[in-house]
């Protein structure tokens, strides 16, 4: 039986090449807005705060402060609705979960950059 729905799950995904990023990076997710008759792109930049799920049921959940509110909005992986991800910083954490970013403000909710190397020959 998990094997079907396996299956099932697998023929519906939609396949997806976004760039890798994880819990603590900043990204600009950019998805169509449909009002009425008319489509738009909107963007979302924030900080990804859990990746959560497997297969066609995987999302991750997108935090920015908005005019001093918070605002979370979870985006499926396999959304249609997603036209592209960038991934603007990636953050240095160390959990997968950043749920006590609700409750800091300012720059308390800063999250540091990693640092990435390159060769140098």
């Amino acid at each position: 039986m998990d094997d079907l729905i396996k299956y099932v799950q697998e023929q519906t995904a939609r396949q997806t090449d976004w760039p890798a990023f994880r819990a603590g990076d900043t990204v600009a997710v950019h998805y169509k807005i449909v009002e009425g008759n008319k489509e738009r792109i909107q963007v979302f930049k924030g900080d990804v705060i859990q990746i959560s799920g497997s297969g066609a049921t995987k999302t991750f959940t997108v935090r920015k402060v908005s005019g001093g509110i918070g605002v979370e909005r979870i985006f499926p992986f396999t959304s249609p609705a997603i036209v592209k991800i960038e991934v603007l910083k990636h953050g240095k954490v160390r959990r997968k979960r950043l749920f006590y970013l609700r409750d800091r403000i300012g720059k308390a909710a800063r999250i540091k950059e990693r640092k990435r190397y390159t060769k140098t020959q």
